[in-house]
């Protein structure tokens, strides 16, 4: 499995799996009944963001974008998200975007990654975010309207790109000494 950048021919290949993922409405807060557009426009962010694609003998099977957080105060927190297509699942893609995703936020000087809103019901994800030392540091009860189980809770997860857990932080290194 490869881990790239986006390439404007990527989309119809990731598209179906994440209409599948939103259609379905048990995982991530976007409007299940948005546009292709509309996803489109809300996945592919913009730079200084970054989105990447996972493929495998070359079909796209997993995709994360990744972003500040919050303008200006709270700029210095990476946010994003990931999708995987549904028979890739439970093979390493999601490890393997959320670590490239760490590795990026930490080579972009910020210090934490959150995510906003990680479903209670997501227990896939949430096994994930643990694993790469991720912690639920809040959760809004019933924050989030799942299709079969109606109100669940919806957590804020943290993780500290400083030393945290055994994921030691990537210091860059010093800028040379001026004579």
């Amino acid at each position: 499995m490869e881990i790239r950048g986006f390439e404007e021919g990527d989309w119809p290949r990731a598209w179906p799996f994440i209409e599948l993922t939103i259609r379905a409405g048990d995982t991530f807060c976007y409007d299940p009944l948005q546009t292709e557009a509309q996803a489109r426009d809300l996945w592919l962010v913009a730079p200084p963001g970054h989105v990447v694609v996972a493929v495998e003998g070359g079909r796209v099977i997993g995709t994360s974008n990744m972003y500040a957080n919050r303008p200006g105060p709270g700029s210095h927190i990476a946010s994003g998200n990931f999708m995987v297509a549904p028979e890739a699942r439970g093979r390493g893609v999601g490890r393997a975007l959320g670590e490239y995703l760490l590795d990026w936020a930490r080579g972009r000087g910020f210090t934490g990654v959150q995510f906003n809103a990680v479903a209670a019901s997501n227990t896939p994800a949430l096994k994930l975010y643990e694993h790469l030392g991720f912690d639920a540091i809040g959760t809004v009860p019933g924050g989030f309207r799942h299709p079969a189980l109606g109100p669940v809770g919806l957590h804020v997860m943290y993780r500290g790109l400083e030393e945290s857990r055994g994921h030691p932080r990537r210091t860059p290194a010093p800028p040379p000494a001026r004579r």
